[in-house]
């Protein structure tokens, strides 16, 4: 499919997935599961779990294109049927929620693992699916974490109005949210959508929102879907909304305090916060301070599957063409070409 046109149809897709929640769908299932199916309990809920965390952990070190085929088949082969299987309604609404999260890792893994229509179209699929399953199973943080995905996608593909909508439906499924981590991660989303749309009053305002939920969110993570939105986490995001708002200062202060004060626990989350911060040193002027830090960079990403890192690596590559001839420089350029490669 033409690139263009692919766009223009995932943007409708992607705001067409608000409507698509069925909330009776699992009372239903629960009175005509056919006499063969499966039964599902306890045990089958708690082992999607631990595929999630383990998969999700591969992933977060990795990057998406690590195992994204295992997450899939995974879901295919052992979880369909057991949504198709017969439980309680607790345990419907539990399995539901579980798979939500599993099939949101699988549109994650997709686009990260590709920038192409294939990958982007699944993912956004995905996300889709995700959130359907997350309001049936009435999770309205997995329902927002889901929209979250769909507008972090919406940006990166340059739909600026169809991002704002959808991290503004975001923010609303989590706005009663007793968890000021998710809390900060939807308010950051729509200050990241209002940022790329050039509305400064907006980013600003929910930026600084994001800023008091993230102050009050304590040092234990726990085991909600958006627990690791960490402090560090959250000072990356907000640095990168800071220098879209022209702060160069404040977002290297902000990347400086994700990597020095926080630290970063994942290995790929490392590598796009060092890129980050060498870009915006710079564009300050301060050459050498980029250059130090892309090499950091360049260690971290070695081994990585992940179009970020690799956009990180091109985006690099291309700034440092301007100084061609500068030992140091040429040697990044190769370090960029081959993490490329």
């Amino acid at each position: 499919m033409h690139r263009r046109n692919f766009l223009a149809a995932t943007s409708g897709y992607a705001l067409s997935a608000l409507a698509l929640p069925d909330l009776d769908s699992i009372t239903r299932r629960t009175k005509c599961a056919p006499a063969a199916a499966v039964r599902v309990g306890a045990g089958e809920v708690a082992a999607v779990k631990q595929m999630v965390k383990a998969l999700g952990d591969a992933a977060a070190e990795f990057g998406g294109g690590h195992a994204r085929h295992l997450a899939v088949r995974y879901l295919t082969d052992d979880v369909a049927p057991w949504l198709n299987g017969k439980y309680t309604e607790v345990t419907g609404r539990e399995l539901f929620a579980a798979t939500s999260q599993l099939v949101h890792l699988a549109g994650w893994m997709a686009q990260d693992e590709g920038h192409d229509p294939e990958h982007q179209g699944r993912a956004q699929q995905y996300y889709a699916h995700a959130y359907r399953l997350a309001a049936e199973a009435r999770d309205p943080e997995l329902s927002a974490t889901a929209l979250r995905g769909l507008a972090v996608q919406a940006i990166d593909l340059g739909f600026r109005a169809e991002a704002v909508q959808l991290a503004e439906a975001c923010v609303r499924y989590g706005k009663d949210l007793d968890n000021s981590r998710a809390v900060a991660y939807y308010q950051a989303t729509l200050a990241n959508a209002a940022a790329q749309d050039n509305d400064h009053k907006l980013a600003t305002r929910h930026l600084t929102l994001s800023e008091s939920a993230i102050g009050h969110s304590g040092t234990s993570a726990g085991e909600s879907w958006a627990a690791h939105y960490s402090p560090g986490r959250w000072a990356h995001e907000s640095a990168m909304i800071l220098a879209r708002l022209g702060d160069l200062d404040a977002a290297e202060e902000h990347l400086r305090l994700a990597l020095d004060i926080h630290g970063l626990d994942r290995r790929r989350t490392r590598a796009i916060v060092l890129a980050d911060l060498g870009g915006v040193r710079l564009r300050q002027g301060d050459l050498d301070g980029a250059l130090a830090t892309w090499n950091d960079f360049a260690d971290c990403a070695d081994g990585i599957r992940s179009i970020k890192v690799h956009t990180a690596a091109d985006d690099m590559r291309t700034r440092l063409n301007r100084f061609r001839g500068m030992p140091e420089a040429d040697q990044l350029r190769q370090k960029a070409a081959a993490l490329i490669s």
